[in-house]
């Protein structure tokens, strides 16, 4: 069956969403370690911050269009604000500069993401959510390897400071903002009937989502925020004009393992492929630990987008399989919720651990915690239902 205008329409959102900001991404921890004089645990103080800012407002945001009915005027409102503060990181002449505006960029992602999940879950029959899920994070990913590609050639062949490249990175963001006004429609153009009495709690969900919270808690507190992948390549020996070559090669096989993998959950099961995913990211940074070669960085970045296909749209898929539509925002946000807030204390943690007992502690207690993850999620999620028509 083919994907629906509003998957469709989504997907170039979020493409063009990522050029603006993986134009950015990938070039900030050095922005604020060689330019703006930063150290390792600073950069880890920003990502932390900005991501969990970002899902306690993906909590709200969710719930907050479940009461209203409402998902399209939400997350615009989240683009929007994304879109005009991103850019402003070219301005910064102090640390703190960056912290602010990277705040108020991933409050923006905050706002928008958990309603568009919602809208996304509702725009496609039940057993093809892992491949509408899968479609969009692919361009979304696809969107991150165009834009490091544009920071590469501006860097390499234009001699473009960092600072301009921040300043164009608003241009594709734009064009996101524009696609959603005209393409974007709610759940095919019927809203949603809005329930006030829609209660900020997660009494009454499905028991075996809660306990799938619990368990993505545990292996995002061992899922740092992958700054700390850039500067480790660095200090293997990528170069600063390579950087956003290799961070455009983690999102082509993140781009191409997408859809393959939510279709894979589809037709085998969420569980086993999330498991299987999990397992992946252990033996990627147990990798890291070790690596001594340019030539391991650049093969443990391919693999670790491999881990991003399996998980990423397949963990969104089941959320919607275990939570009915009128709640179904609330459940994304406290999905995001959970990966989101334990990001912080990840984040500190590897900056910690790597400042004081070197590299190969840090990236091996994300290894562990990722294999005890994938252990309890075994155990303890035992049925997952049955959403293909052949299953």
């Amino acid at each position: 069956m083919a994907l629906s205008r509003n998957i469709l329409a989504l997907g170039v959102v979020s493409f063009l969403t990522d050029v603006s900001t993986e134009m950015i991404y990938p070039l900030l921890p050095l922005f604020l370690t060689t330019v703006l004089g930063a150290n390792v645990l600073f950069v880890g103080l920003v990502e932390g911050v900005a991501e969990t800012t970002a899902s306690v407002l993906k909590l709200f945001s969710g719930w907050w269009s479940d009461r209203l009915g409402k998902r399209k005027a939400i997350f615009f409102s989240g683009y929007c604000l994304s879109t005009l503060t991103r850019p402003l990181i070219a301005v910064a002449t102090f640390p703190w500069h960056v912290l602010v505006c990277r705040f108020l960029d991933r409050a923006g992602k905050g706002v928008r993401t958990s309603p568009r999940d919602a809208l996304i879950s509702s725009s496609c029959p039940e057993h093809e959510r892992g491949k509408a899920f899968g479609f969009h994070r692919g361009m979304d990913h696809a969107g991150a390897v165009v834009g490091p590609l544009l920071a590469f050639l501006l860097l390499s062949r234009f001699n473009s400071g960092l600072r301009t490249i921040f300043w164009l990175a608003f241009i594709p963001g734009l064009l996101s903002l524009i696609t959603i006004m005209f393409a974007v429609t709610e759940k095919g153009g019927d809203s949603m009937v809005g329930n006030p009495g829609t209660n900020f709690t997660l009494r009454g969900l499905d028991a075996r989502f809660r306990r799938f919270l619990g368990v993505i808690t545990l292996f995002t507190l061992g899922n740092s925020t992958d700054a700390f992948l850039i500067l480790r390549a660095q200090s293997v020996g990528i170069s600063l004009s390579h950087i956003p070559l290799l961070w455009m090669f983690l999102h082509i096989t993140k781009s191409v393992s997408s859809m393959p993998g939510g279709m894979l959950s589809d037709r085998f099961g969420r569980r086993g492929t999330i498991i299987t995913g999990w397992l992946v990211y252990a033996l990627v940074y147990l990798g890291f630990a070790f690596a001594t070669r340019p030539a391991d960085i650049w093969v443990l970045f391919g693999v670790y987008g491999l881990f991003f296909g399996l998980t990423e749209g397949v963990e969104k898929a089941l959320v919607a399989d275990l939570v009915d539509e009128p709640r179904r925002g609330t459940a994304f946000g406290a999905y995001n919720l959970a990966i989101g807030v334990t990001t912080f204390p990840a984040s500190l943690i590897l900056g910690f651990l790597w400042n004081t007992f070197g590299v190969e502690i840090a990236f091996g207690f994300g290894a562990a915690l990722s294999g005890l993850a994938a252990l309890l999620f075994t155990v303890s999620v035992k049925e997952m239902p049955r959403t293909a028509p052949w299953a």
